[in-house]
């Protein structure tokens, strides 16, 4: 999700709930500590530099119970990060603490933000000696395939 979309679903939001990949929601009382803009610089396993920008959200359960972030404070909170820190239009990544720091994408149902598990991936599979993967085929279908196929078909 970027910026200007969940600015759009703020505007309407009775509530702000953040709910986790398993089901759970974080919190209530949780606070969003920052928003930034987080910048990488970085080379790849295939020797290709490369920049990749964000804007990050932290959230953080306190212990403070009658806490309760209200979407206009939310709003504004990226508002002023907007202003302050020159941020545009960029994807949003969430930051929240469970075992160690986790990072998420954001998604939105309608009601409720989600949390979207993130998974690490190879950049230049293509020079790094990843081979493609495989393409996963029934074998009902492969004897289907194999039925149409005739001498010379170019299909054995």
């Amino acid at each position: 999700m970027k910026l200007l979309e969940i600015k759009k679903y703020l505007e309407t939001a009775e509530a702000v709930n953040f709910k986790l990949p398993s089901g759970e929601f974080v919190p209530e009382h949780f606070h969003v500590t920052e928003v930034g803009l987080v910048t990488k610089h970085f080379i790849d396993c295939g020797g290709v530099e490369r920049l990749e920008k964000v804007i990050n959200f932290q959230l953080w359960d306190a212990n403070d119970f009658e806490h309760r972030l209200k979407p206009e404070k939310l709003l504004h909170i990226i508002n002023l990060s907007e202003e302050k820190l020159g941020i545009g239009n960029l994807e949003i990544e969430v930051e929240y603490q469970s075992d160690t720091i986790g990072k998420y994408d954001l998604a939105f149902d309608g009601k409720d933000f989600e949390l979207v598990s993130k998974n690490t991936a190879c950049l230049a599979s293509d020079s790094c000696g990843i081979p493609p993967s495989k393409q996963k085929i029934q074998l009902p279908q492969l004897k289907s395939q194999s039925a149409n196929c005739k001498p010379g078909g170019g299909c054995c």
